[in-house]
């Protein structure tokens, strides 16, 4: 369900994101690309065969995509294959702007791109002092653990709660422990840490 909800979010709300793919040269290369559809498998969103964007997704069947809107982002890293013309009638009907780039027949130099696969996060700054971040995941993979993880061997002296600029790590159990949905992953508790023993992952 939070898969879904956050999908349905990047489309409809966020809809128009920066996709980056590797270029020719190896340096990283970004586009604006509207995501026009969402479902339980994943987003889609589309391409003109004739655009190195459109070869570049198909050598590289991965993509990193970032939408913002009102101090919130949502950001997907992961798999993309192509699936041709399937759905792209659909995508046409709920866009309808479209059909006035791409009119009558014209469309059919277009392929539509699944993401299908891949690790997405949700980070919201609407409330500055408390901030909202959230991790899901998109087809058949796991959840890979990000962020600032407090280890055996804590004091509890404190001196991480003492520098985190959003107070969420709680210093009533030993060791430690840092909230990740409120986490900036800034590292301060990490540096000032006399132990040592906050990790990154």
């Amino acid at each position: 369900m939070k898969t879904e909800y956050y999908l349905k979010r990047l489309v409809e709300e966020f809809h128009s994101t920066t996709v980056a793919t590797l270029g020719q040269d190896g340096h990283p290369q970004t586009r604006v690309i509207d995501m026009m559809l969402w479902d339980e498998k994943g987003v889609y969103f589309l391409t003109a065969k004739g655009k190195a964007f459109y070869d570049q997704l198909v050598e590289q069947a991965f993509v990193a995509v970032s939408a913002t809107k009102d101090k919130a982002a949502i950001s997907l890293r992961g798999k993309v294959r192509s699936i041709g013309s399937e759905k792209l009638d659909e995508i046409f009907e709920k866009n309808p702007y479209m059909q006035k780039i791409y009119p009558g027949d014209t469309r059919a130099v277009l392929e539509v791109f699944w993401f299908y696969e891949g690790q997405g996060e949700y980070f919201d700054i609407s409330d500055p002092s408390h901030v909202v971040r959230e991790a899901f995941v998109v087809g058949d993979t796991a959840l890979a653990a990000s962020g600032y993880f407090v280890g055996q061997g804590c004091i509890g002296c404190k001196l991480c709660y003492s520098v985190c600029p959003q107070k969420c790590i709680d210093i009533s159990v030993r060791p430690v422990k840092i909230d990740q949905s409120h986490c900036l992953h800034c590292g301060r508790c990490a540096e000032i840490c006399p132990k040592q023993v906050i990790i990154k992952r």
